[in-house]
């Protein structure tokens, strides 16, 4: 399809193996076509001592309801939580008891239920990967996976950095702030970053902002990234490989600019201008 002649631009969502293929194709053509492609995201949730200290267990539960949510099936499903070591626990079993609590959901093809079994191996599989929550999915049925890693396992591994589309949740525990601000620039670009705070976690949300703005299209606080807003302002987009063009949105009515090419009219008379320009 992206090599057709009439076909003049593309824009594709799935995987990163994938979306490069076509990406390349349409940089082939005789004459290359616009591509915005979204490539995968993990779209991490960093959890500030006094927010977990208030609500972790509630931020917990919120998270497994957004990481379930359409069979894990979005892509701004947020599928990894960085939160300190002496917290952990607390997420870890508010998160599993809601997830142990979600039925079976069905995938959308074969072909994407396989690949979250896979990706769930290659987690599970992963040096330094304790298992939280586990289950069995056939054919193209899907239930959660919760995991837990050091952040040093998690730096030193690329691997677990990497999509697993679908209901699966890593938790990656941080010995200190210094080490939370690590493995926020550690992580490839991304669709959205979301912060859950108090107001005593000012301090360190200030810190990991310049970081977070640069990683990825979307910033939030205090909520969950599965709600996509359409809206003048929403960005549905990120540096590379969350989307191809990191200048650009395809939520939104921005969204139309992906595809658009700029002419200039430098003095032209009124009669060759375009019926609508004024």
């Amino acid at each position: 399809l992206v090599q057709h002649p009439l076909i003049n631009a593309v824009g594709f969502t799935g995987s990163l193996g994938g979306g490069r293929a076509l990406f390349d194709l349409c940089a082939q053509r005789p004459e290359p076509i616009p591509f915005f492609g979204e490539l995968g995201s993990v779209n991490p949730m960093f959890l500030l001592p006094q927010a977990m200290a208030a609500r972790g267990a509630a931020i917990g539960t919120g998270w497994a309801g957004s990481l379930a949510m359409g069979a894990g099936q979005f892509c701004t499903n947020p599928g990894i939580a960085v939160v300190l070591e002496s917290q952990a626990d607390a997420l870890a079993e508010a998160a599993k008891e809601a997830l142990s609590a979600v039925g079976t959901q069905v995938m959308l093809t074969d072909g994407i239920a396989s690949a979250y079994r896979d990706g769930a191996a290659r987690i599970g599989s992963g040096t330094g990967v304790r298992e939280v929550l586990t289950s069995v999915c056939n054919q193209r049925d899907a239930t959660p996976y919760l995991y837990i890693v050091s952040g040093a396992d998690w730096i030193s591994n690329h691997a677990l950095a990497e999509e697993v589309f679908g209901p699966l949740g890593l938790i990656v525990t941080v010995k200190d702030e210094a080490e939370m601000l690590a493995v926020a620039k550690s992580f490839a670009g991304q669709l959205t970053a979301t912060l859950h705070m108090d107001d005593g976690d000012t301090a360190l949300a200030q810190t990991l902002m310049p970081v977070l703005e640069r990683k990825a299209g979307r910033v939030l606080v205090n909520g969950f990234p599965t709600g996509v807003e359409v809206s003048e302002a929403m960005v549905h987009g990120g540096p590379y490989p969350a989307s191809t063009n990191f200048g650009a949105t395809s939520v939104g009515t921005m969204a139309i600019r992906r595809f658009l090419r700029p002419v200039s009219y430098q003095n032209l008379p009124d009669a060759l201008l375009p019926a609508n320009w004024q």
